[in-house]
């Protein structure tokens, strides 16, 4: 992507630390002045807030480990500790434990505004690769977060999970040992998990780097999906999208004040403001509600191996969606057919996360069971046969020329393009 605004040093201390340290060139060409598509809806700040999300994570994640003790006798009473001891302890925990939520929330949103408009297709296959393997790292992060508070359903929610690693043949009872230090969930474990869930953001602060990185290289898709042609198909970040990304988090923050504040425990469970008992076991066994699509997937199949590794399966087709789906039109805007069934696999994920916080019966597991279908169904099946078969709709010339070009077969708009 080109670039039309050439950084020039304003005062002679920035003139000295250009030639020694370019820092302040590096953030005015790859920020403020990077030129964007001028069309970005709200939909695109969604990467912002969750820069944001991640920093309010280990910041708060830090301080918390000051005053946390990883130990299957201290862990449950450190956590009241720091709630009624420490100072604004618990509007730390409460922005941690709710953060954790509001990630997500900010994630998945980001997630099927790339599968709507298209944002995984060429040139900008890794830079959806990076994404997945983001919201990879956050699921491990998360689990193993929700673990160190020790209450009923973290202890039992570790030791259902962990147990699916048996499964795996030959291997699998070597690997669930070392997971847990032991051959159950117990001290061991806890250190491990405080360790990693300590270790992990950091890692994935070092993915989004990669994954920013990636941005910069190939430029934002946008609405139309239409590839930038000239300069006036784009604006500087700065202002315009730094205000709107700033007006957009703003309107999160609301949001989630109103969890921190008036409503902190809604999104977790009961159960877990009780000590683990291994003795004990819980009547209903459940994760975090945006772990539960991917349980009630792993639950909708009668073998176990198999409900683990359509599991796991339901992330790593992720991975091969840029292959899966090589209709060049980019944006479901011009895909009517698309569309149908996009929404469509949206309801379908809504659906499987209600169901996974519900009994394995009855409906319920019927449903569970058509809803995973169709979900792989949507990747494996209907992507491919749509690429090949599916007549889209009229598209704009360009970003700014809004006149229609009716020869979609030789329009050079529909060929995904590289750097612009």
């Amino acid at each position: 992507m080109n670039h039309d605004h050439e950084y020039t040093p304003s005062n002679g201390f920035t003139k000295w630390l250009d030639k020694r340290l370019p820092l302040i060139r590096f953030a005015d060409e790859n920020m403020l002045s990077f030129p964007t598509p001028k069309n970005l809806n709200y939909f695109w700040t969604f990467g912002f807030i969750l820069t944001l999300c991640l920093v309010t994570q280990i910041i708060t994640g830090i301080v918390l480990a000051m005053h946390y003790t990883p130990h299957v006798l201290m862990a449950f009473d450190s956590i009241e500790h720091i709630m009624r001891d420490v100072n604004y302890g618990w509007l730390i925990r409460y922005i941690h434990a709710n953060g954790a939520s509001m990630f997500f929330l900010a994630v998945f949103i980001h997630m099927f505004r790339g599968l709507y408009y298209g944002s995984y297709k060429e040139p900008r296959e890794i830079l959806w690769i990076l994404g997945v393997v983001i919201f990879l790292l956050m699921i491990i992060t998360a689990f193993m977060g929700y673990v160190l508070v020790w209450g009923q359903m973290s202890f039992w929610g570790a030791t259902v999970i962990t147990n699916l690693v048996a499964t795996i043949p030959v291997v699998g009872e070597s690997i669930l040992t070392l997971l847990l230090g032991g051959f159950s969930v117990d001290n061991p474990t806890l250190n491990r998990f405080f360790s990693l869930h300590y270790l992990l953001p950091f890692v994935i602060f070092g993915v989004v780097i990669l994954h920013i990185w990636a941005l910069h290289v190939t430029g934002n898709n946008n609405p139309t999906g239409i590839s930038v042609k000239d300069s006036n198909d784009t604006i500087s970040f700065h202002p315009y999208y730094t205000v709107k990304d700033l007006f957009a988090y703003v309107v999160f923050l609301l949001m989630f004040s109103y969890f921190i504040f008036y409503n902190p425990n809604i999104l977790g469970h009961p159960d877990n403001y009780i000590e683990a008992d291994p003795m004990v076991t819980p009547a209903h066994i459940v994760p975090e509600w945006y772990l539960l699509p991917f349980y009630a997937i792993l639950r909708a199949v009668p073998d176990k191996l198999m409900g683990v590794l359509l599991m796991f399966g339901s992330i790593v087709v992720l991975f091969f969606l840029p292959w899966l789906d090589t209709m060049k039109v980019r944006s479901a805007r011009y895909r009517p057919t698309y569309k149908i069934f996009y929404f469509t696999f949206l309801v379908c994920c809504l659906l499987l996360g209600y169901l996974g916080g519900q009994a394995p019966e009855g409906i319920y597991l019927f449903l569970s069971r058509v809803c995973t279908i169709y979900y792989f169904a949507f990747f494996l099946v209907v992507m491919p046969i749509l690429s090949k078969y599916e007549r889209p709709s009229p598209m704009p010339i360009g970003i700014s020329n809004p006149a229609i070009n009716n020869n979609l077969e030789m329009d050079d708009n529909l060929a995904p393009s590289g750097n612009n």
